[in-house]
């Protein structure tokens, strides 16, 4: 397959460096589309001033961060202007696809950002897209590519969608079983965190020595609402694993609670393999008598609990949801029977969750096969 050079048949227009000044967040003027905005497709941030037309992103508009990770996204929402470190491609040859480029690029980009040497952020130059090489089949080749890749990309949403709709299902059976807890209709005992945990301690405050392989080092960048996150580990020998776990050593029933900059997260420990945590997760050792691990990691991911959690999370730039603080969260407390059925209902969803995300696993290394095809010609 030819390839060409990008830049002879793409025209990528920089944002503008607008003053902060007036920017606000009360909705006057237009949205402006700052780094942050590119991945997420919308903006809360306006700009009252003056502006160029030729700055104005509309609906639809492909994007492309220019610092950090080099993502390449659709905007999806009303116009808005484009702000500095996010480009534009602002026109196209006669004999270039948007929907095909759109499909080539994040992979090209991806190349570029691995090969990228950086002190703190990386930064992608618009003389490097310019000079990206890009496979340039016939036109309407390159329209059924487009189409071949849109429709294998349809059925990873879809699996995705199905996967949302099914962490959607265990919040509503929550609120459907036991109530909201604001206003607790049903009466349950209310008490404190602390009174359902026998332990609540976080990781050693020193950095640990972190090794090639070995046991597993857990941050709060693993830890999600119900659910622990096994990717870009760190790792730490079994020696340093020891000294760590002298103070706090995680086993299967264990609730891991973010308390370090992002905080107020729960996620119970499924795996009986040893691993280490950071200081910034707390580990709570339930009183198993009166709280079930399932239904307590449901319970304080509650926006109750998160928003009690915020309340009790001090500091700005360094975020802390003090061990003292955290056990005064209020919760309330249903009989250990209806606790069981929930658990119950739960491990019968996450179930149907494993079998979406093995299906949708299939998905993505379908897609990444269909990809590699496409670009080299073999599709």
């Amino acid at each position: 397959m030819n390839l060409a050079r990008l830049g002879d048949h793409a025209k990528f227009l920089s944002g503008f460096a607008f003053k902060s000044t007036f920017f606000n967040d009360e909705g006057s003027g237009l949205h402006v589309v700052r780094i942050r905005d590119v991945v997420r497709g919308h903006s809360e941030t306006f700009y009252s001033g003056e502006y160029d037309d030729r700055y104005l992103v509309s609906n639809g508009d492909y994007l492309i961060g220019m610092d950090g990770e080099f993502n390449l996204a659709r905007w999806q929402s009303e116009s808005a202007l484009l702000n500095q470190r996010v480009c534009k491609i602002d026109s196209l040859s006669e004999d270039v696809d948007r929907e095909y480029l759109g499909r080539f690029l994040p992979i090209a980009l991806k190349e570029i950002e691995n090969a990228t040497p950086f002190a703190t952020v990386k930064h992608l130059s618009v003389k490097a897209l310019n000079d990206i090489q890009i496979p340039l089949p016939p036109l309407a080749e390159q329209k059924r590519i487009a189409g071949v890749l849109d429709a294998a990309d349809a059925l990873r949403a879809k699996r995705r969608e199905s996967l949302a709709q099914l962490d959607a299902l265990l919040q509503s059976t929550f609120l459907d079983m036991f109530g909201d807890p604001v206003t607790n209709p049903m009466g349950w005992e209310q008490c404190m965190l602390g009174d359902v945990v026998h332990s609540a301690k976080d990781g050693p405050h020193v950095s640990p020595v972190y090794s090639e392989d070995g046991i597993p080092f857990l941050s709060t960048r693993h830890i999600r609402p119900g659910e622990v996150i096994w990717e870009d580990l760190r790792y730490i020998d079994e020696e340093e694993a020891k000294r760590q776990w002298k103070k706090c050593k995680p086993v299967c029933g264990d609730i891991l609670y973010t308390k370090g900059g992002t905080t107020g997260l729960a996620a119970r420990v499924t795996t009986s393999k040893p691993f280490a945590v950071w200081v910034h997760i707390a580990l709570l050792k339930l009183v198993t008598e009166k709280v079930h691990p399932i239904w307590i990691e449901a319970m304080l991911n509650s926006a109750y609990c998160y928003a009690q959690s915020q309340r009790y999370t001090h500091g700005i730039a360094n975020r802390d949801l003090g061990l003292k603080r955290m056990v005064k969260i209020q919760i309330y407390l249903p009989p250990m029977d209806e606790q069981q059925h929930f658990a119950n209902v739960v491990e019968s969803i996450e179930q149907q969750k494993a079998s979406h995300r093995a299906h949708l696993a299939e998905l993505d290394t379908l897609f990444a096969s269909l990809q590699s095809r496409a670009f080299r010609g073999d599709l």
